[in-house]
């Protein structure tokens, strides 16, 4: 790879780890609250309760990731017979 390709990305990656955040405290309205709650709440259907209730704080980026995970794993294992060599079709005998 090029250098100065090297160098911009690491320059990039340096200036994005350094700019400011938001504010602490600050919150952002996600989708659902900034825009899909508001055409339901319109359309006559108001928010309800969710199904699975995932509780506070960051359990379903948790769950996200130990899916994400096993995920890979799987995909790790079965990478021969998901992805076969060219010029052996059927994959590689075991």
């Amino acid at each position: 790879m090029n250098r100065a390709v090297l160098w911009a990305a690491l320059l990039l990656a340096l200036g994005v780890a350094m700019s400011p955040g938001p504010a602490r405290g600050a919150s952002w309205p996600g989708v659902d609250e900034a825009v899909v709650e508001r055409y339901a709440t319109a359309a006559g259907r108001p928010p309800r309760a969710p199904l699975i209730a995932p509780g506070e704080g960051d359990m379903l980026l948790f769950l996200f990731l130990v899916a994400g995970a096993v995920g890979g794993f799987v995909a790790g294992y079965y990478f021969r017979a998901l992805f076969p060599p060219k010029g052996k079709p059927g994959g590689a005998s075991r």
